[in-house]
């Protein structure tokens, strides 16, 4: 950290994210139900905790849309004790499924299933902003527009300061220069006065207690470490360079821990102020990660009666941005829909429509998941044929398998043999084929029995050696005629 360019690079892009950090942090507390400085604490606290155990240097932790609206139903129907203590234990599982190795398992979401999330959070952050848009003075439309004029055209003519930031100056500045009643983030609860401390949930430690928490801190878990090692996916392919993605796991989870024992909602890594700090900044350290979280700290609590007079149109119009800014257009133009296959739109579609529908993101990944493993099933057993190739002599017939051999394409194996038709000798030749799973050995059992039973012999030929090997263990052994 020698440079001194280096350093000037890491405090700006700190400090401007930081600034960036504290309008969503004060909007998430409010989609989770909470006072602002339960999500300004978090921010604080995630961002500083992570600078030292994340996997991926110079990207950003804070709370978090994604995490605020899981969250949103333990604040509703049960209070902030309950919410503290459902983080707590989101960490314990963030770390547990680290160790177990979760991060691999990145590798199994499809890319449909990343887009249909992105674009299901966007969607989600967008609809939370709806309340502050309905039931208001008409003059709060007119600021809407403007923040959003704002931060449309001044990154056009200057990227120098964050535009987020001069449309919440501006209009607070408008609203306090015109004496406007709107309303605004201090209507929302109180701002921290002081640092955070200490903070121990007041919850019974029962078994009732976990069962009323334990969906939503595995629903924030899954949350929480799926956006952050995409996030941090991201990251590695801006900066070309790899991040422990392991370490950014179990970082996380700690990260989330010690927020929760400091009163903060949890979090976890955020696509829009880490493109920030990276790509519009320029930072590449932990550094500048450790200064977000330090300048948010010393702003709202130092500034905090300014923060409080901020209009809430501002941070609707940060927040319209943010989601319009996350939401993937590209993969619903006319021209992507007609090119991608329909499968891979029906998983993207799926996964959107059920994050929607039950405001739970991780809900709808897993059923993205499902939906694309059902169709990727569906497209491979169509590949799979049985060919009649040869006849070397009257009483012998060759039949070739081409393709994958799996439950899905061994089921209608069965039927593709003429049992009775065929000769007394039958050759199934596999050299083109494999035999992934006992699905298939049982198939081939059915097919020996039903040729047996019309007196006629089967020779299975041409196995590679995994297929060998699975063949020989299981064949005869899995029970019945299929």
């Amino acid at each position: 950290m020698s440079s001194p360019t280096l350093l000037r690079t890491e405090v700006l892009a700190g400090l401007v994210v930081a600034l960036a950090l504290i309008p969503e942090a004060i909007s998430f507390s409010i989609i989770a139900g909470v006072d602002p400085r339960v999500g300004l604490f978090a921010s604080f606290t995630m961002a500083v905790s992570i600078a030292f155990l994340g996997g991926r240097p110079a990207m950003i932790s804070a709370a978090t849309g994604a995490v605020a609206l899981v969250i949103a139903p333990v604040m509703r129907d049960h209070g902030l004790d309950y919410l503290i203590a459902t983080v707590i234990l989101a960490g314990i599982f963030q770390v547990l499924l680290a160790v177990a190795g979760v991060a691999r398992l990145m590798r199994f979401i499809p890319r449909s299933v990343m887009v249909g999330f992105v674009n299901a959070l966007a969607i989600l952050i967008f609809l939370a902003q709806v309340p502050y848009m309905v039931d208001v003075p008409w003059i709060v439309y007119p600021m809407i527009v403007a923040g959003l004029a704002i931060m449309v055209l001044l990154p056009r003519i200057t990227s120098v300061v964050p535009a987020p930031l001069v449309a919440i100056v501006v209009l607070t500045g408008v609203t306090v220069a015109a004496s406007l009643t709107l309303p605004d983030v201090g209507d929302e609860g109180d701002l921290p006065e002081s640092l955070p401390s200490l903070f121990f949930p007041d919850v019974p430690l029962n078994l009732e207690t976990l069962r009323i928490i334990a969906p939503y801190a595995l629903a924030v878990a899954l949350v929480g470490l799926m956006e952050s090692l995409m996030t941090a996916k991201l990251v590695d392919d801006i900066t070309d360079t790899h991040s422990n993605k392991s370490r950014e796991a179990w970082g996380q989870g700690a990260a989330n821990v010690i927020t929760g024992f400091f009163g903060g909602m949890g979090g976890c890594a955020m696509i829009g102020q880490t493109m920030i700090n990276v790509k519009a900044s320029g930072a590449r350290t932990r550094l500048s990660t450790f200064l977000a979280g330090v300048f948010l700290l010393a702003l709202v609590v130092g500034a905090g009666d300014l923060v409080a007079i901020i209009p809430m149109a501002a941070l609707v119009a940060v927040m319209i941005i943010v989601a319009v800014s996350t939401f993937d257009w590209h993969s619903i133009q006319p021209g992507t829909l007609r090119r991608m296959p329909k499968s891979e739109t029906t998983v993207m579609v799926a996964t959107v429509a059920v994050v929607v529908a039950t405001h739970n993101l991780a809900i709808g990944v897993v059923v993205g998941v499902v939906v694309a493993m059902v169709m990727f099933a569906r497209r491979v057993a169509h590949f799979t044929q049985v060919i009649d190739v040869a006849h070397p002599d009257e009483d012998t017939r060759v039949y070739k398998v081409v393709g994958e051999l799996f439950f899905a394409s061994s089921n209608d194996l069965v039927y593709q043999f003429d049992y009775v038709g065929d000769p007394k000798n039958i050759v199934i030749d596999l050299s083109d084929s494999h035999i992934w799973d006992a699905s298939t050995v049982a198939a081939l059992d059915a097919i020996e029995n039903k040729y047996r039973s019309k007196g006629k012999t089967v020779e299975i030929q041409g196995l590679n050696e995994a297929s060998r090997q699975r063949h020989g263990r299981l064949a005869g052994h899995l029970g019945g005629e299929h």
